[in-house]
């Protein structure tokens, strides 16, 4: 058995004040050796919030150097405190008929790769090379970092943290004049070293990877092969090389085209090219792996050989075209076949999960704004498959379900299925046909939920698998097409790899919803709508008084109902089919044939159904289908916890909230604001007469006109019976001449 994982996912599972100051250090030394960069080791510092310094990780880091600490003591550390590591299986022994699969990112095979040669130029232009160098990788005002000094150590030399404090501009205008002197601009370098250069542009404050302002380019290096051989691979892998440099001794230094939006983004890609290299017999060194790196600059001697440009903008033009070609390049897609072949031997459609609906091995999604009842759907429609009876409207097949419960905690879910299944008065016969996994506190997003789900449901034979909801394993942002296009895909693995139904729910997007076909109503991408074989969509009937009204009716007529058939059932036969739908004549019918005891007993029960119909909701399904024809529109009541299907036709004319004229909306939307401006300058103008009404004193028109930024005329009309005239203030105000012969305003008398 082995494990896989990324070191970083592995390190946020050891807390950092649990370790002691040399396991702190071993921690960073492991990191930098695999090639991570010190903000890693900052950023996971930082949790030990009383022992923290800022800025010492990075002090520290430069010092770490040929210290043989690997990730695998992050690995313990993390084992030490309790973390599992995921496993996968390595391997079995092969039968006769195994297959052995080809990894679909190999592309080449080195033990049969060509070298191409490499020679060094013979008319070499210094400049001109580093020149058409900065051309290619930074844009005029972006900072270049450089390095032409050097220090000893070990007899080695090494570079300094060098320059960084002109633009690409500026040196190539420097280097265009400097007659061929590259050391005149950049500082004399040691023709023994050489001199490297930064690939990425800085922003001209220092050369560390916060000093990285576009992620543009990543390093490619390798000294394990003959550079013949590398030559040859960098080209047959089609990598988007902007400049291929020599670096005038065993390596070839190929900056890449990356093209990240910041550092997450960056790690990513480069993790990914270096793990396509290295399965193509190119083994990069890791330590190179940093935005910030420096790599050999093209058009200087080192100890005696040309540090030269190969070749430039090879393989690729963009990431984005080299990543779609390697993830291409091994497909498992099946080939396209002839029509011909197949017209006289169709294959067979597989069968009905839901009569008229869905079939077995599709995907459907329920959906509806939050209230709507979505989850007892999902599970009246589990019991059903289970059961095989109808669901709502459509017969189900009979089989195996699993429900993945990733909101209720576990002895809710339990017993909601136990209510549904007393409410819906089905016997649970085959209750072996229903598992439960119960995720809530533990739901992961979809992508790592997939596998895991498909392992454990691999030999259980489900032809249903139920997920509520989806929001919580939603993988990315719900409004990106693409995000959510490679989310659904994890449903369609899960139907390929046990040949089951996916049936999934997600909550409708915000605002009225009555007015958008049922495919537009859920919330975010459309991918949502489009994606699954079948869309039902719960969209809420406004029921009036007259409507409950009658299910309060209809509540007593069957509570009377059930009370005789359990109880005297005799009676029943001395009532008409007009009786048992009128709760007066039920309700006489019962006082006057029961006991005292029995009817008050009743009186209790009526009188707790007609307070429940107080709380039915109305609903209305409709449907997108892909399979089979659409269904007309389905009305259900909301009778917690189940949903019971309008037998009778009384939803059938209502209309959703929302299915208003615009002309009619935006005019009760006109109206509506009118209120509450009348509403407002009631309010105001009650305050500012208050404000300057004194006992004994009057309060003038004028004065309180200019409290209430109008005029005295609009104010007197206001009081008037003009057009303009306000009820509300008319009721209560009057305008009258003061003893100056000027308009004054008072309360009427009441």
């Amino acid at each position: 058995m082995e494990y896989t994982t990324d070191l970083l996912e592995i390190l946020n599972n050891i807390n950092p004040s649990l370790l002691d100051y040399q396991e702190w250090c071993n921690v960073g030394m492991a990191l930098k050796y695999e090639g991570y960069t010190a903000s890693d080791w900052d950023y996971w510092s930082q949790r030990d919030s009383k022992r923290y310094h800022k800025n010492e990780c990075y002090r520290k880091w430069e010092s770490f150097t040929g210290s043989g600490v690997t990730g695998g003591t992050i690995v313990q550390y993390a084992k030490n405190q309790g973390w599992v590591p995921p496993i996968k299986e390595s391997g079995h022994e092969l039968d006769w008929d195994d297959v052995i699969e080809k990894d679909e990112q190999v592309i080449i095979d080195k033990n049969w790769i060509e070298g191409r040669e490499v020679r060094e130029p013979n008319n070499w232009n210094p400049v001109n090379e580093l020149i058409t160098y900065l051309e290619i990788l930074f844009d005029s005002t972006e900072n270049v970092g450089y390095v032409t000094k050097t220090w000893l150590k070990d007899e080695k030399h090494l570079p300094t943290q060098g320059c960084w404090d002109r633009t690409a501009g500026k040196l190539i205008q420097q280097l265009n004049k400097c007659d061929g002197d590259i050391g005149a601009v950049l500082g004399d370098y040691n023709k023994e070293a050489g001199a490297w250069i930064r690939f990425n542009p800085l922003d001209g404050k220092g050369c560390k990877n916060s000093n990285v302002t576009d992620f543009k380019y990543a390093l490619v290096e390798s000294d394990s092969m003959p550079i013949a051989e590398q030559n040859a691979v960098l080209r047959e892998l089609e990598l988007p090389i902007a400049c291929l440099v020599h670096s005038g001794g065993k390596s070839l230094h190929a900056i890449v085209r990356i093209e990240a939006n910041d550092m997450r983004e960056y790690r990513k890609r480069v993790d990914y090219l270096y793990n396509i290299c290295k399965k193509n017999g190119l083994d990069v060194d890791t330590q190179n792996r940093n935005p910030s790196r420096l790599s050999r600059m093209p058009g200087v001697i080192r100890n005696g050989h040309k540090q030269f440009l190969v070749d430039t903008n090879i393989g690729k033009e963009s990431w984005d075209e080299w990543y779609e070609w390697i993830e291409s390049i091994n497909d498992d897609l099946p080939e396209p076949e002839s029509l011909v072949e197949c017209w006289n031997n169709l294959p067979q459609l597989a069968p009905p999960l839901i009569e008229g609906i869905l079939r077995q091995g599709h995907k459907m999604l329920v959906a509806g704004p939050s209230k709507a009842g979505k989850s007892f759907t999902l599970i009246e429609l589990c019991i059903a498959i289970a059961e095989g009876k109808k669901w709502l409207n459509w017969q189900c097949a009979q089989g195996k379900t699993l429900y993945v419960n990733l909101e209720l905690d576990r002895p809710s879910c339990l017993h909601r299925f136990k209510d549904v299944y007393n409410a819906l008065g089905i016997k649970p016969n085959n209750l072996s046909n229903i598992d439960i996994w119960n995720l809530r506190g533990k739901s992961i997003p979809m992508d790592k939920l997939a596998p895991k789900l498909i392992r454990r449901a691999s030999k259980k034979d489900y032809i249903a698998v139920v997920i509520d909801p989806i929001y919580k394993v939603i993988t990315g942002d719900e409004n990106s097409a693409d995000q959510m296009a490679n989310f659904c895909n994890q449903f369609d693995k899960i139907c390929n790899e046990l040949g089951t139904s996916v049936i999934y729910c997600h909550h409708h997007s915000k605002g009225s919803q009555g007015g958008k076909r049922s495919m537009d109503r859920a919330s975010g991408s459309g991918v949502f709508a489009r994606d699954p074989d079948a869309l039902l969509d719960l969209i809420e009937l406004d029921l009036n008084e007259a409507h409950y009204k009658q299910l309060r009716n209809m509540s007593a007529c069957k509570c009377c109902v059930d009370y005789l058939r359990a109880n005297r059932p005799e009676l029943l036969n001395e009532l008409s089919q007009d009786d048992v739908l009128s709760q007066s004549i039920m309700i006489d019918f019962c006082k006057s044939k029961l006991g005292h005891d029995y009817y008050k007993e009743l009186d209790t029960l009526v009188n707790e159904a007609r307070d429940k119909a107080t709380s039915i909701t109305a609903w209305r399904i409709e449907g997108t289908l892909r399979e089979f024809s659409k269904f007309p529109p389905v009305n259900l009541y909301f009778e917690y916890p189940v949903h019971v299907v309008d037998q009778d036709g009384v939803l059938q004319d209502i209309d959703p909230d929302d299915v208003k004229p615009q002309w009619q909306k935006a005019k009760e939307k006109r109206q509506e604001q009118a209120e509450k401006n009348k509403k407002k300058k009631v309010n105001e103008f009650e305050i500012q007469f208050s404000n300057i009404e004194i006992e004994g004193r009057e309060v003038p028109a004028e004065e309180l006109a200019e409290k209430l930024n109008t005029t005295p005329k609009t104010l007197l009309a206001w009081l008037g019976k003009s057009k303009k005239r306000n009820e509300d203030l008319a009721e209560n105000f009057e305008a009258y001449y003061g003893e100056d012969g000027k308009r004054c305003i008072k309360r009427k008398d009441k």
